[in-house]
């Protein structure tokens, strides 16, 4: 017992280090990062970073557009993923085997980037918000976890409400979703974390600076950072006198800290759901 907690101690340090390490060159003023040697504790504190990335309307704009996201696209892909799910419970659904085998293709097989932006641009998505909901709505593994969810559920309980007089919706409504609490918290967490950490769509499917996601703006300051150890040298002294008195490094470190950090602070408090919906939603079968 004493070596298992040791090998996850061990686990928890080397998974954790890392994010804790960025967050202390966040925190650190950018003329004493460059001597490095910063490892547990920031050597002269500053929040001169964080006060920089808060000023950058860029930076504003993109957490403004992924909050957005979240906020819509995580709902909305819980619902059409529980009604569909509903529905393919149903073991006397015509089609049910056709449908579903239909749907785990696509789980395997697809047309490429090239065909499903052809497709994106056909709807008139490209460019738009919606080009970050409506794509994402539909999940085929998180629908599977949810279908076979329900269909762990007693029989009797539905047939229960048929005889008090409820249709399938009021079914779907009243009696299977206060059930399914946990799976769907489970798949809403998913789903946030994926609208959250999105940044490809952005990056390819949108052109506008306003529509720019927060994590597509960060990929900017990295590849930015990257493009800086090439440059000539008074190509670095004119970003230092762009940015001040922050490196291109504390920036990055506190652009991460930014795109992470609230995420990082939902989740225990879907813990319990999380844990519960995973195990009772897996496949059996």
């Amino acid at each position: 017992m004493a070596f298992v907690y040791a090998f996850l101690i061990l686990v928890f340090l080397v998974t954790f280090y890392p994010f804790w390490n960025i967050l202390v060159l966040s925190l650190n003023s950018a003329d004493d990062a460059v001597r490095g040697g910063l490892y547990l504790w920031p050597r002269s504190f500053s929040l001169q970073s964080y006060q920089e990335i808060l000023k950058d309307q860029e930076i504003l704009g993109g957490i403004k557009v992924t909050l957005l996201r979240t906020a819509i696209g995580a709902p909305l892909t819980v619902l059409v993923i529980s009604l569909l799910a509903f529905a393919l419970s149903k073991k006397d659904l015509v089609g049910n085997k056709l449908i579903s085998l239909f749907f785990i293709f696509t789980m395997y097989f697809g047309g490429g980037l090239i065909p499903y932006y052809m497709i994106l641009k056909s709807v008139h998505l490209i460019d738009t918000f919606a080009v970050y909901i409506f794509p994402n709505l539909m999940n085929v593994f998180f629908v599977i976890i949810v279908r076979s969810f329900m269909q762990e559920l007693p029989a009797e309980v539905e047939e229960s409400a048929k005889i008090d007089g409820a249709n399938d919706f009021q079914i779907y409504v009243r009696v299977v979703l206060p059930i399914c609490v946990p799976v769907l918290v489970t798949i809403g967490l998913f789903s946030a974390i994926n609208q959250w950490n999105a940044w490809f769509d952005s990056y390819v499917f949108t052109y506008k600076s306003e529509l720019k996601t927060l994590q597509a703006v960060l990929v900017k300051i990295l590849n930015q950072y990257q493009t800086q150890e090439f440059t000539s040298a008074s190509g670095q002294l004119a970003d230092s006198a762009k940015r001040m008195s922050v490196s291109s490094e504390t920036i990055r470190m506190a652009a991460t800290m930014v795109a992470t950090l609230p995420i990082v602070l939902v989740y225990p408090f879907l813990q319990r759901y999380f844990v519960k919906g995973m195990t009772l939603g897996a496949v059996k079968s």
